[in-house]
């Protein structure tokens, strides 16, 4: 571990145990075995370092809603199965970090007050991520999307659910409800984005002329 990881780490556990507010450089100094001097060396102030275990969250978010949707494209999982996973791994990424905090509400409003361009930044990267893995299951699944549907759209619909359901569960919590609730709301949409796909004009042919044949015999 770095000295910079062991100073994120110990930031994220003091501003976890009182909050942004009543957290000081000087606490996650003594956390990180660290002077104060020497913390400074590496960031200029607590807003700083708290922008910068923000960044190191939602970087940590994004590797694990990467992973989640390899696994589960590998095992072959239809395209609902896949994003769910995938999202899934990145909220309860987010949520773990601060959840049993009692001051969790203050450390959410706080992440969007000071950080509130990085939250902008790795919104467009989850989405980015979402359509590139809906383009690419539907690839090679050779899945059919309805007319006037495309991949932004659908990811758009998906990040709206979210945040339409976090407007019930503000802080995502309790987790397994939020998450419930959005599953299930993802999964509908993804359903409603689908049409069968069509079937090959040979193949309908083929079952046409077996038909015509067993006719005749007859």
């Amino acid at each position: 571990m770095t000295p910079q990881d062991r100073i994120l780490d110990a930031a994220l556990r003091v501003f976890r145990r009182h909050g942004f507010r009543r957290s000081s450089i000087e606490q996650v100094a003594a956390a990180a075995g660290l002077t104060r001097q020497g913390l400074y060396h590496h960031f200029q102030s607590k807003e700083a370092l708290f922008r910068a275990v923000i960044e190191a969250l939602y970087d940590g978010a994004l590797a694990a809603e990467i992973a989640a949707s390899d696994v589960a494209e590998k095992a072959g999982k239809s395209l609902a199965d896949i994003l769910a996973s995938q999202v899934n791994a990145r909220l309860r990424h987010l949520i773990g970090s601060f959840d049993g905090s009692p001051h969790i509400e203050e450390l959410f409003s706080e992440h969007l007050a000071l950080g509130h361009d990085l939250y902008q930044k790795y919104a467009k990267a989850y989405a980015g991520q979402i359509v590139a893995t809906i383009e690419r299951v539907r690839r090679r699944q050779r899945l059919v999307l309805a007319p006037g549907m495309d991949a932004g759209a659908l990811a758009r619909l998906i990040e709206m659910a979210m945040h339409g359901v976090k407007s019930i569960y503000p802080s995502m919590l309790p987790a397994d409800d939020f998450l419930r609730e959005f599953d299930i709301m993802l999964r509908t949409l993804v359903a409603g984005a689908l049409v069968p796909s069509p079937r090959p004009a040979r193949a309908a042919a083929t079952k046409t002329s077996s038909r015509k044949k067993s006719g005749d015999r007859r």
